[in-house]
């Protein structure tokens, strides 16, 4: 008899968010072994909701041999703290009032999203399920609010960890995306603390990501659609956030601006590009470009325009949260630019397979140094990354991970 599991995963299919294209592959790939059910808020991500959700709490849906129980959530303008206050607290209401009505499950897995409330909503549910529960951490929040100043307040980010900690405490096994992230249990816990911990990498379909001549006709009416051609490359693809440090690593690239051999595109939106935009347009930055989120399926074409691919995160971030683009980056086969804390698990990625430069973030008279090395030498780390990650973190690698947790919980 096939094993029961509902995920709590927020968003997910047809929704674009990455964690949304994870779990649609991870239960794609297991949707024959077990009985999977995914709870999750109405498609909504790109801000548009569909005319059926408009009335209506729990909705019921099917794709492919996996059952989804959608919830009712209102609109969200990601920049408002009120607005997404109360986009959690319906989905934390409406999602508990779901899972009274989603059968039984021997397993809840739940993930650390929406923050603090993902790990709750899987307490509730192993407790009403009397099921199993494997906790997903992507991100420690409390810590990256720390990190990133997003609020002032001890109290609040004090009371947060100790809501998360409480999850942890009364889950199965937590689980984490890299090696770095234990060692933030460790900070919470101590040494000997009691908590299951298991790692497993995120992943890129190496199947679909992977190197393409730079003479691919696609790759050549991106750069000649954004005015790359015949420059080296410098690509941010991602999340332009908070997380980043963009707008210091801006003044680093300012140095660059009579440079008309190199521009440095940076590729996808957030809640900094803004103000990158305006420092740009202040500076005469004409060797900077903001290029749109790109189609999944033209992915591939942006990422090997790149020559080199920036890779980073704000100090403060290591063991708190992995950058997921990594993996993208590694697939392409290009140079990597990291700026990334010692240890933090995307530089243990590049520096394991000798696949980039990496520096302290902060450190930005390094930054500077290593984009004038690799200018030059960004060829001689070409195929490393790729390489690395077929043998070690191929998407099937971690999906079996998945398989062997759910099979032995």
């Amino acid at each position: 008899m096939k094993r029961k599991i509902m995920m709590i995963v927020n968003y997910f299919y047809p929704d674009i968010a990455s964690g949304a294209q994870l779990m649609k592959e991870l239960t794609e790939e297991l949707q024959d072994e077990f009985e999977l059910t995914v709870l999750a808020a109405i498609p909504g991500y790109s801000g548009n909701i569909e005319k059926k959700y408009e009335k209506g709490i729990v909705f019921f849906d099917k794709y492919k041999k996996i059952n989804i129980i959608r919830v009712w959530v209102p609109k969200v303008n990601k920049n408002n703290k009120l607005s997404r206050f109360k986009y959690i607290i319906s989905y934390f209401f409406n999602s508990i009032n779901a899972i009274f009505r989603s059968g039984e499950q021997d397993v809840i897995f739940t993930l650390s999203q929406p923050p603090i409330i993902g790990g709750m909503l899987g307490v509730i549910a192993k407790k009403i399920k009397k099921a199993k529960l494997i906790y997903n951490i992507q991100d420690f929040t409390p810590e990256v609010v720390e990190a990133i100043g997003y609020s002032k307040s001890k109290l609040l980010i004090n009371l947060a960890r100790k809501v998360d900690n409480y999850s942890c405490k009364k889950s199965d096994t937590v689980l984490v995306v890299g090696r770095d992230m234990v060692d933030t249990i460790e900070k919470r816990f101590g040494k000997n603390h009691s908590i299951k911990t298991t790692v497993i990498n995120n992943w890129i379909d190496e199947k679909e990501i992977y190197p393409l001549d730079s003479k691919h006709e696609k790759i050549i009416n991106f750069k000649k659609e954004y005015d790359l051609e015949g420059k080296v490359v410098f690509m941010y693809s991602g999340n332009i956030g908070l997380y980043y440090d963009l707008l210091n690593i801006l003044k680093v690239i300012e140095k660059f601006k009579d440079n008309k051999d190199i521009v440095f595109a940076f590729v996808g939106d957030g809640a900094v590009k803004k103000a990158m935009e305006e420092y740009v347009q202040k500076k005469c930055l004409y060797n900077v470009k903001f290029i749109p989120y790109q189609r999944k399926e033209d992915l591939i074409y942006s990422l090997n325009a790149a020559d080199v691919h920036i890779v980073n995160n704000a100090k403060g971030i290591k063991g708190v949260s992995v950058p997921s683009k990594i993996y993208g980056v590694m697939a392409t086969g290009k140079a990597v630019l990291g700026i990334l804390e010692e240890g933090s698990e995307a530089r243990l990625l590049i520096e394991e397979s000798n696949c980039g430069v990496c520096c302290e973030p902060g450190d930005y008279i390094k930054i500077e140094t290593i984009v004038e090395k690799l200018i030059e030498e960004n060829d001689r780390y070409d195929g490393n990354g790729r390489k690395y990650l077929e043998k070690n973190l191929a998407k099937d690698i971690s999906i079996n991970n998945y398989r062997l947790l759910f099979k032995s919980i």
